[in-house]
């Protein structure tokens, strides 16, 4: 996939979410209480669906724009379609 996305932004938010869950892992080994632990879940939880939100706006705002601007609109519309799908699954 060629580069549709600022990845040093998505760089930054996806090692503090390895940072999230990582602090996550060490929670449990203290016996953080249930509450607690989940509210640090959630919360990286969010930050990787922000990532996924990001990524399909890149690919909306540069992928599918340069595909419909060169004529492969049809194409386009499709493969936009897949990953709306794929990506509302989650």
């Amino acid at each position: 996939m060629k580069q549709c996305m600022d990845s040093d932004n998505l760089h930054r938010r996806l090692r503090k979410i390895e940072g999230q869950v990582a602090a996550i892992d060490r929670m449990i080994d203290k016996d953080v209480p249930c509450e607690d632990v989940l509210m640090q879940v959630n919360a990286a939880k969010s930050a990787l669906t922000k990532v996924g939100s990001i990524i399909l706006e890149g690919h909306m705002n540069h992928c599918v724009k340069d595909a419909i601007d060169s004529g492969d609109a049809d194409e386009a519309i499709a493969d936009l379609s897949k990953i709306i799908d794929y990506y509302s699954r989650i």
